[in-house]
C-alpha cells in the first residue's frame, strides 16, 4: 500500500470529466481518478475553506461519525476493474474496533480531506494506473 496525496483537481475539457490526480507521498508516480461535479465542489469547497451557511452531505456525514465517536482512518483505493475505481473506508468505533465500508473514491476523498486522514492505494492500482506525468 501506498499514501497518496492530493495533488490538484482538472477538468479535462477535451472528455467532460473532472479528474482529482494524486501523487504518491514518496514516489513520483501520479493516480488520475475521474469523478463526479457534485464531488469536485464538495472537495474544492472543503480546500478553498469556504464554510457553507448549512451543512452539506460530506459535512453532515462528518458530523454524524463524530457524533457516534467513530474515526475515519484511512481511505483506500484499493480496486480498479473495468476502468472503475473502488475504495475502502477504514473506520474505528468506540465498541466495535475497526469496520471498513465499501466507497467510491471521489466520496471518500471528500470525507478525508474534511477529516484530515491519509488516502492510499493498492500497489496493484498503481501498478495498473499510475502515470508519471500528465
Amino acid at each position: 500500500m501506498t499514501e497518496l496525496q492530493l495533488s490538484r483537481i482538472m477538468v479535462d475539457e477535451s472528455r467532460n470529466e473532472q479528474v482529482i490526480i494524486f501523487r504518491e507521498k514518496s514516489g513520483e508516480r501520479l493516480l488520475p481518478v475521474v469523478i463526479g461535479m457534485a464531488e469536485v465542489n464538495a472537495i474544492k469547497l472543503k480546500l478553498s475553506g469556504v464554510e457553507p451557511p448549512r451543512p452539506m452531505t460530506h459535512d453532515l456525514v462528518v458530523q454524524i461519525l463524530s457524533r457516534l465517536g467513530v474515526k475515519l482512518e484511512r481511505i483506500v483505493i484499493d480496486k480498479l476493474q473495468d476502468n472503475t475505481f473502488y475504495a475502502k473506508m477504514h473506520l474505528t468505533t468506540p465498541k466495535n474496533g475497526t469496520l471498513v465500508v465499501d466507497a467510491r473514491p471521489s466520496d471518500s476523498v471528500a470525507l478525508a480531506v474534511r477529516t484530515g486522514s491519509p488516502i492510499y492505494a493498492e500497489d496493484e492500482v498503481l501498478a495498473k494506473a499510475g502515470i508519471t506525468e500528465i
